[in-house]
């Protein structure tokens, strides 16, 4: 019985070339209790691999928090596959706005210890008793209310190449993070104002808004199923669309054009710029903002040193990296020193 990979990224890029297949990019996410993480991690594994779905799937004591890519021909079998599991009938599915069917090259269904690292003691709050769930368009009428707060629930990288206008973007890594300085920041106004929030699809302001409301704020709203819901619908109903910029996906694609606006600059030459990308230095891989112009001078690197090590041989390059831990350079994400014009 198969229960994780067998073909690497490459093989994996090589057979949907050959395929020639259309792929939806789809992500989900719902909180439950799960009695046994490892036997659903497993179920869904066999049975998704089965329908060639590809993607990131974390699953936790308190649910499911999925991205992930399927053949658009077997669209239906893997939604008949959710509705089967219970608590998963009838999940919101938010369907990518620009398709990519290279966003996923491995099928990864992990168990977490939740499934999204907030470093919160749930056992301390009504995670249940979440903010008022709204759609595009209260959400515009709502952020023009000058009684309101808009606050963006994601990382710095995330809001830099785009965010809702007038939106208040904390200057964090991550979205625990974020948590205790938006209370602090917000701590007057618990009572006299609208705390409205928005992050990807929806899933860390499902915690957040609990924990703000335990926190002694009166009145939370949250944007029913983020960034991508919320194009989806301002598309669909002709709605005004007030985000600026790109959102930033967990992909390949690393980002999804929302409107026009280049609000970001090149972390090397500080030209406008929203592409993110992977140092090509597989000792680096740091996130971060490039250009053409640089990418092409620089070999996709964030560094001379990282590009004099790229042009080594592969094989010395594995040598050099042996035994070396580079995942917190990685996490920086953008705001490594060698970045000259990085947030």
């Amino acid at each position: 019985m198969q229960l994780y990979n067998t073909l690497s990224a490459r093989e994996r890029e090589k057979l949907i070339e050959e395929a020639g297949q259309d792929r939806l990019t789809i992500s989900f996410y719902k909180y439950a209790h799960i009695g046994n993480p490892h036997i659903l991690r497993n179920h869904l594994f066999l049975a998704w691999n089965e329908m060639d779905v590809l993607g990131r799937i974390y699953v936790a004591y308190e649910g499911v928090n999925a991205q992930l890519s399927v053949p658009a021909e077997n669209f239906e079998t893997f939604k008949t596959h959710l509705d089967s599991i219970t608590f998963l009938e009838n999940v919101r599915l938010n369907i990518a706005i620009e398709q990519d069917n290279k966003s996923f090259l491995k099928l990864k269904v992990k168990v977490r210890k939740k499934i999204v690292a907030d470093g919160l003691n749930d056992n301390t709050f009504d995670v249940t008793n979440k903010g008022v769930h709204v759609g595009a368009e209260q959400f515009n009428e709502l952020i023009e209310d000058p009684d309101t707060v808009l606050v963006d629930m994601r990382n710095h990288y995330e809001s830099e190449i785009g965010h809702f206008k007038n939106a208040i973007t904390p200057d964090v890594d991550t979205f625990r993070d974020s948590l205790d300085i938006i209370e602090a920041d917000l701590a007057e106004h618990k009572e006299d104002k609208k705390l409205v929030m928005y992050c990807t699809g929806g899933i860390r302001c499902e915690k957040a808004s609990a924990y703000y409301k335990h926190k002694g704020f009166k009145n939370v709203y949250q944007l029913e199923g983020g960034i991508i819901e919320y194009t989806r619908q301002v598309k669909a109903n002709n709605l005004e669309n007030k985000f600026l910029g790109k959102n930033f996906v967990f992909d390949h694609r690393r980002g999804e054009r929302i409107s026009e606006d280049i609000i970001s600059n090149c972390h090397q030459c500080g030209k406008p710029c929203d592409t993110h990308v992977n140092c090509a230095n597989e000792a680096c891989h740091l996130l971060f903002i490039q250009c053409e112009e640089c990418a092409a001078a620089m070999d996709n690197c964030c560094s001379t040193e990282c590009q004099e090590i790229h042009a080594l041989p592969y094989e010395e390059q594995k040598k050099l990296r042996k035994g070396k831990e580079v995942s917190n350079k990685i996490f920086k994400k953008g705001r490594s020193e060698v970045l000259k014009y990085k947030k």
